[in-house]
C-alpha cells in the first residue's frame, strides 16, 4: 500500500490548529478540496468516536468514489493527543474493490517559529487512489486549514 506525506506551516498557535482538527464546523470548511462541498453526517471527536463525511463535486463532471459525484467516507478517531496529534482510521463507502480498505490519516503538530508545523500523513492508500491526486487534495485542505486558523488567530 502507498502513503502520502505533506508538511505545512501554519501561522497560528498549535492549540488553535488542534481545535480546528476536532471541530465539525471547522472540518466542514477546511477538509474539502477545491471544487467540492463538504457535508458532515456524524462527528464525535474523541478516541473511539465515529465520523462520516461526504464530499460532493460542485460540477457534474466530477466522478465520485461512492456515487456518481460524491465521495463518502467514515472512520474512527484512533488517537487524540491534545495539541499534538490526531489519528483517524478511514474507509471510503464504495463497491469498487480498488478503493476499499482501511486507511490511516494522521496529523502531527509541532511548534515552529511564528506558528505550527503540521505533518499530515495518509497511509494504506488503496490501489484506485492515485498518490499524486491524494497529495494534491491534502495540500488544498491544509491550505484551507491554514487560512481558517490564521484568520481566527488575528481576531
Amino acid at each position: 500500500m502507498t502513503s502520502t506525506n505533506v508538511e505545512w506551516f501554519i501561522n497560528a498557535p498549535r492549540p488553535n490548529v488542534f481545535r480546528a482538527l476536532l471541530d465539525a464546523r471547522s472540518v466542514r470548511t477546511w477538509m474539502v478540496p477545491d471544487g467540492m462541498t463538504s457535508r458532515i453526517h456524524e462527528f464525535d471527536a474523541r478516541v473511539g468516536g465515529r465520523f462520516r463525511i461526504s464530499l460532493t463535486y460542485d460540477l457534474p463532471s466530477g466522478t465520485g468514489k461512492s456515487t456518481a459525484h460524491t465521495d463518502t467516507f467514515h472512520g474512527v478517531f484512533a488517537r487524540v493527543v491534545p495539541d499534538r496529534e490526531v489519528v483517524q482510521t478511514v474507509e471510503f463507502e464504495t463497491a469498487d474493490p480498488d478503493l476499499t480498505g482501511e486507511m490511516t490519516v494522521s496529523y502531527h503538530l509541532a511548534d515552529a517559529p511564528g506558528g505550527t508545523r503540521v505533518v499530515a500523513r495518509h497511509d494504506n492508500l488503496p490501489p484506485g487512489l492515485a498518490p499524486n491526486e491524494n497529495e494534491q487534495g491534502f495540500r488544498m485542505s491544509l491550505a484551507k486549514l491554514a487560512d481558517l486558523t490564521e484568520h481566527a488567530a488575528k481576531h
